[in-house]
């Protein structure tokens, strides 16, 4: 009987956590984090220009690869608005250094990994027991508010339609 009640506590916190990415109105929660061993990026880093965030649960899986691969091919339509893409995973700075220059990538990947998930928790997005984050997008205005999230399954490629969409109605609401 015990047992039975754990398991009907325990979903509803695992929904909750799954629900909790932050949403587009909020403010986007500074950070600071590791692109190599003596060099940071933080967010605020880029006032007054769209972010695309893209959390990635780990370098070398076949998705991650799959997907941060798309966004490094594609880096001119994201210039297009002016927009500047960071990679953010718990993974390790030297792990990063060596998947981004085994995939060329042009942008930094960051490393959210001590302490382990905060910034990954702060946007909801990490998985406690997993020690990951989640697949998420945040599409990040230039004053600073998330104009757009989305969470992926983790074995899913988000691709990039929802982020150039996010960017477009971006670029629309500051000519209006």
């Amino acid at each position: 009987m015990l047992e039975s009640k754990r398991k009907k506590h325990a979903k509803p916190r695992r929904e909750a956590k799954r629900n909790g990415i932050l949403q587009a109105g909020r403010k986007a929660p500074n950070f600071s984090l590791n692109t190599t061993p003596d060099q940071k990026v933080s967010l605020h880093d880029f006032h007054g220009r769209p972010v695309v965030l893209v959390f990635y649960p780990a370098d070398w899986s076949p998705v991650c690869t799959d997907q941060l691969s798309l966004y490094n091919e594609i880096m001119s339509e994201f210039k297009k608005f002016n927009a500047e893409i960071l990679a953010i995973s718990v993974d390790g700075i030297w792990s990063h250094l060596a998947f981004s220059k085994d995939r060329k990538l042009t942008f930094p990947l960051l490393s959210d990994f001590e302490p382990k998930g905060r910034v990954s928790q702060a946007y909801g997005v990490y998985k406690n027991g997993i020690g990951e984050c989640g697949r998420a997008l945040f599409v990040v205005d230039d004053r600073g508010i998330i104009a757009w999230s989305y969470l992926s399954p983790d074995g899913v490629n988000p691709g990039a339609d929802g982020i150039l969409s996010a960017l477009e109605n971006l670029n629309n609401k500051n000519r209006s």
